[in-house]
C-alpha cells in the first residue's frame, strides 16, 4: 500500500506521515529528503521552484514509490500540488491520496515556529499552485495528529 499525504508546506504532512507509518509498520518517507541540492538553495533563498526543478525530483520519487510499494508499502510525504504531478507521482503505482487543508493563517503560524528550508513567504505561492484533487480523502488540520491518522486508517484499511 502506498499512502501520500500531501499539501503545502507547513499543513503537517510529515508529523501525520511518521505516526500512520509507525502505526501501520511501514516505512515513512518525506520527499523533501529526495530534493537536489539545487532545489533546497533556491527555496532558501525564497524563489519558488518551477516545473522544471521539480520535473526530475518528481520522476524519481515515481521510481522510488514503485520500488516501496514492491517491498511491502510506504507512507511518503510530499507537497504533490498540483494534478500533473500527481499523475505523474502514481504513473507507476497505484497511491492512496490523503489532502491536509488548513487555512492560510493557521499554516502561516505553524511555519513561523519550525525550522525549515522553505520560507514562510512562500506559502503564498504553494496556495496558488495548488489544485485541490476531489480524489484525495481530504482531511482538516484542525483536528489533532492522532485523529487525522485514525481517520487514514479507517479509510484505507484492508477489510
Amino acid at each position: 500500500m502506498m499512502i501520500v499525504i500531501m499539501g503545502v508546506s507547513g499543513c503537517g504532512k510529515t508529523t501525520v506521515g511518521k505516526l500512520l507509518a509507525d502505526e501501520l509498520q511501514i516505512p515513512f518517507y518525506d520527499a523533501d529528503d529526495f530534493h537536489p541540492q539545487s532545489n533546497i538553495e533556491k527555496m532558501k533563498n525564497g524563489v519558488p521552484l518551477d516545473d522544471s526543478d521539480r520535473l526530475p525530483w518528481l520522476q524519481m520519487l515515481s521510481t522510488e514509490m514503485n520500488r516501496w510499494e514492491q517491498d511491502g508499502g510506504a507512507i511518503l510525504a510530499c507537497s504533490a500540488l498540483k494534478e500533473s504531478y500527481r499523475k505523474l507521482l502514481s504513473s507507476q503505482t497505484s497511491v492512496n491520496w490523503v489532502y491536509l487543508h488548513g487555512s492560510f493563517d493557521t499554516i502561516l503560524d505553524r511555519m513561523k515556529t519550525r525550522q525549515h528550508f522553505m520560507k514562510p513567504e512562500m506559502l503564498q505561492s504553494q496556495f496558488d499552485t495548488l489544485e485541490v484533487p476531489s480524489y484525495a480523502l481530504e482531511l482538516d488540520i484542525t483536528k489533532n495528529p492522532e485523529e487525522l491518522v485514525a481517520e487514514i486508517q479507517s479509510k484505507f484499511s484492508p477489510s
